[in-house]
């Protein structure tokens, strides 16, 4: 007779799941308590469905000669929890028949349809508080859970974006599984008092809605990383994914966080997933968690992010957002060479000072340790597409909507579109993925109707986008319009506004040279993007692909200025 096989993984019968690896039956995904001696003899049922396992063969398998447990006692017992836990009994058995001095047999019927589970979604986790101030705290595990489920290799977990817009919303678990093309999808709560965390998880199976696995935990918040990688060794065992020597040392346990440090980093990440709006509240909330642990790799990563983000957002300048983002990227792989996160960070600060090459390295990198790192991915495809890369922009693009499939990725693809001429498809994208209170997204909509030249609807778009959009780009984005369109005095009055600005706070000098060369007046505008360069400006890596200037490219001034900006040939 052969012991359990780890490779059979979780059987299913009836309303119950025996998983043979982790030895643990669990009914309709809650675990069930179960001596360990009859949950061996179950499992050596399972192994022979409707056929005779001896009692010899049971003896020598669990109760060897050497063991100071009586056979007959030990087996009795065994088999008479094992008919409590499953609801059985000997007098009319539905799972286990008594074959008299003989032995047992497993009459039940075995799922053999059950399907492998290559893909699933974690739904927000539920804030039990229900006062709204733990919001930050609920969603960030979320994130996080999401994050550690996605360093399993064979696995597509749904990035935070997309599973986020379900938050609060009713609706068939199957329903959201097809919209999101999922397996599975996890759900549960979690309730945060003091320094203690308790969530609760549970996983099911898509269409039929059938839970597969269910679980409660409670830890400190010392011990919330370990939490994190528990609950996803739990799902891989439960859907049958063979972890990896790789995967394993990607979940290996961290070592403790300073709960102050990890709740401050939670709230960080919440604020920057709101940006830009909400960057300048994310910023002190990483310093925050930096303060309280100064070895804390994502606090520098996520902080990193931030300034970079300032600057691709053109609210900073250069000195105060890409070059801060790539020392503090650059720490954080100090402490964590192994963080994709940090690595990405590191590649968006160097796309932004101009570090084209380093940039690319540090993506492939980032995207090498977690290839299920959504963010990397869309970062990657925006910088493939400042490099006129347009084809493997496309195929990165899409990697991040398959891993991310409702997020603001689809608007990018339409970038991909607009620098690549196809002025048609990027309208038909920036259309059909317009998020109404998203500025950037009627900006880039309204200068994709300017490259097109229609341009009352450009203006109206790049209107709401000022509306929307913080800091001085959208302006600019609506005083070229209004220059393309002939309205020279409104573009000549964005011009005096832009200057008044720049007294109070940064106003990239590569948005003045577009209105000024739409305008067409060359020598102004290449003095601007003169400017630009030596402030690094953040918007220089459009040069290559920018329509604005395609007039422009066989000036020798502006033939000189792209040798002078490196990009890769």
């Amino acid at each position: 007779m052969q012991g359990i096989a780890p490779a059979h993984g979780t059987l299913r019968f009836g309303p119950f799941g025996a998983d043979l690896l982790a030895r643990e039956l669990r009914k309709q995904g809650v675990r069930i308590k179960l001596p360990d001696q009859s949950f061996r003899v179950l499992g050596m049922l399972l192994e022979c469905p409707g056929k005779l396992v001896s009692r010899e063969a049971l003896q020598q398998q669990i109760w060897p000669s050497d063991t100071f447990v009586d056979f007959e006692q030990g087996l009795n017992n065994s088999i008479k929890r094992l008919r409590e836990a499953l609801g059985d009994s000997a007098e009319m058995p539905q799972y286990i028949e008594t074959l008299p001095r003989r032995g047992y047999r497993f009459i039940g019927a075995i799922d053999a349809t059950s399907r492998r589970i290559q893909s699933l979604a974690v739904l927000p986790l539920e804030d039990l508080s229900h006062t709204g101030e733990q919001e930050y705290f609920a969603e960030g595990l979320t994130e996080a859970l999401i994050t550690t489920l996605a360093k399993i290799g064979e696995l597509r977990v749904i990035s935070r974006t997309s599973v986020m817009q379900y938050q609060g919303v009713r609706k068939p678990l199957s329903e959201i599984a097809r919209e999101l093309g999922v397996d599975a999808i996890v759900e549960g709560t979690v309730l945060r008092a003091g320094d203690r965390v308790r969530i609760t998880a549970q996983l099911i199976d898509t269409p039929v809605e059938t839970h597969l696995w269910a679980e409660s935990y409670e830890r400190d918040m010392r011990d919330i990383l370990d939490l994190q990688s528990e609950v996803a060794h739990a799902i891989a065992r439960e859907i049958r994914i063979k972890l990896t020597p790789i995967d394993e040392a990607r979940l290996a346990k961290s070592h403790p966080v300073n709960p102050e440090a990890y709740e401050a980093y939670l709230k960080g990440r919440y604020y920057w997933n709101r940006r830009p709006a909400k960057l300048a509240e994310a910023i002190p909330c990483f310093e925050q968690a930096i303060a309280k642990d100064p070895t804390y790799a994502p606090a520098y990563a996520g902080l990193a992010d931030c300034f970079s983000s300032l600057g691709a957002w053109a609210l900073v300048s250069a000195e105060e957002g890409c070059v801060k983002a790539k020392g503090l990227a650059l720490r954080a792989l100090e402490i964590d060479h192994g963080s994709a996160e940090g690595h990405s960070a590191l590649a968006y600060a160097s796309m932004y000072h101009y570090d084209f090459l380093a940039a690319e390295r540090e993506f492939e990198w980032a995207i090498e340790i977690n290839p299920r790192y959504a963010t990397a991915h869309h970062l990657f495809g925006w910088y493939l597409c400042t490099m006129g890369r347009h084809e493997e922009s496309y195929t990165e693009f899409q990697r991040a909507i398959r891993l991310d499939p409702l997020s603001v990725t689809k608007s990018l693809l339409g970038n991909n579109w607009l620098y690549s001429r196809r002025y048609d498809r990027a309208i038909e994208q920036f259309t059909k993925d317009l998020d109404p209170d998203y500025g950037p997204s009627h900006s880039v909509l309204g200068w994709a109707y300017r490259c097109k030249s229609l341009y009352e609807p450009a203006i109206t778009a790049l209107q709401k986008g000022v509306e929307l959009w913080p800091g001085s780009a959208p302006i600019a984005m609506l005083g070229e319009a209004y220059a393309a369109a002939g309205h020279r005095d409104a573009a000549h009055k964005i011009l005096e506004e832009l200057d008044r600005l720049s007294k109070q706070r940064y106003v990239t000098p590569y948005v003045v040279a577009r209105i000024h060369f739409t305008l067409g007046e060359r020598t102004e505008a290449l003095h601007w993007l003169e400017v630009a360069y030596r402030q690094r400006a953040e918007w220089m890596v459009l040069l290559k692909v920018d329509p604005c200037f395609d007039d422009l490219r066989s000036d020798p001034r502006f033939q000189d200025l792209m040798r002078r900006m490196n990009f890769p040939t």
